[in-house]
């Protein structure tokens, strides 16, 4: 895998070192939890209240962890704060609540209490302290964490429908699976798509020989950015089908970019199905 995959390489009782993905500096040092545990769907409240013929007995007992716990969600995990530093001096709004790298200035995460900090995967790198940090592409990184979740979520919950959601609440994307084990082949002799990625300073291809195969997920989506496709995404926002993923707005923003690239290094007869881009 070209990323460190939180949920199946996170060992309790292992020291870790927090970097920031888009600039590499080092957030937290040393971090070694207990015990590190996956947190329930994004809706599990929603359906506690359908199934409890009384009320809600967690509506006032949030999912928090204890000291030395790793939460785990979906495209997140929670921890206590470990690096004063990055702490919110009055978190009296939502732009107080978020937690910004000191190098770089890009949002990482949010606080969810005083003390409890939720980190994005899309944002923060987790190795082994023993480890040393490679840095990989931004663009190449948000589309590896971005495959492995919707494959894990696919896989595991049946479901094939996603709203890209930003910390603002806004829906960004719809995506639509279509295949999660799809097989690139491409010459990379005569490549016309090579270089599509250059805006983002990478190429996605291999580095040697004749030809370059590699794994993908296949989709369609529609962007929903400026109130376009707004009827479809509330009617998918209001059904329990579909699984919410949320990012930071501005990683949003990159995967549409990304989206909107692949799709024109597509031969114009397959960029698109019924009213998708693919």
């Amino acid at each position: 895998d070209l990323v460190f995959t939180l949920k199946e390489s996170l060992k309790p009782q292992t020291n870790y070192i927090f970097y920031c993905q888009s600039c590499g500096d080092i957030i937290e040092k040393d971090r070694n939890f207990l015990r590190v545990l996956p947190l329930p769907s994004e809706n599990w409240s929603a359906l506690v209240e359908e199934w409890c013929c009384h009320p809600n007995p967690f509506a006032r007992s949030p999912l928090h962890p204890q000291h030395h716990d790793c939460f785990l969600g979906d495209t997140f995990f929670l921890c206590l704060f470990f690096n004063e530093s990055h702490v919110p001096e009055s978190p009296k709004s939502k732009e107080n609540t978020r937690v910004f790298c000191k190098r770089c200035k890009i949002m990482l995460g949010e606080t969810v209490s005083s003390d409890t900090v939720k980190y994005y995967v899309t944002e923060v790198v987790i190795q082994p302290s023993e480890g040393s940090f490679n840095p990989m592409p931004r663009s190449q990184f948000v589309q590896s964490i971005v495959a492995q979740c919707l494959v894990e979520l696919s896989s595991a919950k049946s479901t094939f429908r996603f709203t890209v959601k930003g910390d603002d609440g806004k829906i960004y994307i719809l995506i639509w699976i279509l295949n999660s084990d799809t097989l690139l082949v491409e010459s990379l002799g005569n490549s016309s798509s090579h270089n599509v990625f250059t805006r983002f300073g990478d190429s996605f291809m291999p580095s040697s020989g004749p030809v370059g195969t590699w794994n993908a997920v296949k989709v369609l989506y529609q962007p929903c950015i400026k109130s376009r496709n707004k009827d479809l995404a509330d009617a998918w926002e209001s059904d329990i089908g579909v699984h919410p993923l949320v990012f930071p707005s501005e990683t949003c923003l990159e995967l549409l970019l990304i989206l909107g690239l692949s799709t024109t290094s597509l031969p114009p007869s397959l960029r698109h199905m019924n009213s998708f881009q693919v």
